[in-house]
């Protein structure tokens, strides 16, 4: 698995008008199918999926994660919000954030099709960078 990458934020202007909040992208490569099954959070509801970076999070922010899954190089946007947390220097744990799918036709596509790819994997002796 790779990190993800997060597109940059500008400083605000002297003066502008407030800015429109706006959820942070993340981009993530899952290349195998047991690093999938580690990130994925199947007792979320609705789906989650650990992402690991390194970017600061705050609890229910927004997210607008774009993952490449396995052999698919077509991207899967996922949007959520950030429902976990894994601060940096955690004993056996990697840093990262957890997304929580959005309640709407894209996150139900994303657990699916995400739940279709590990459907094979043990829950029973698979490891998880959560619980």
């Amino acid at each position: 698995m790779t990190t993800a990458r997060s597109a940059p934020t500008r400083p605000p202007t002297p003066g502008a008008a407030p800015a429109v909040h706006r959820p942070t992208v993340l981009s993530l490569s899952i290349k195998e199918k047991s690093a999938l099954a580690a990130a994925y959070m199947p007792f979320i509801r609705g789906g989650g999926l650990f992402v690991p970076t390194t970017r600061p999070a705050r609890l229910g922010d927004d997210v607008y994660a774009l993952i490449s899954l396995i052999d698919d190089h077509t991207k899967l946007p996922i949007p959520g919000k950030i429902i976990w947390i894994t601060p940096a220097g955690t004993p056996g744990r990697a840093q990262g954030i957890g997304i929580q799918f959005a309640e709407d036709e894209a996150g139900e596509a994303a657990r699916a099709r995400i739940e279709g790819l590990i459907g094979g994997v043990s829950k029973g002796t698979r490891v998880s960078h959560t619980i």
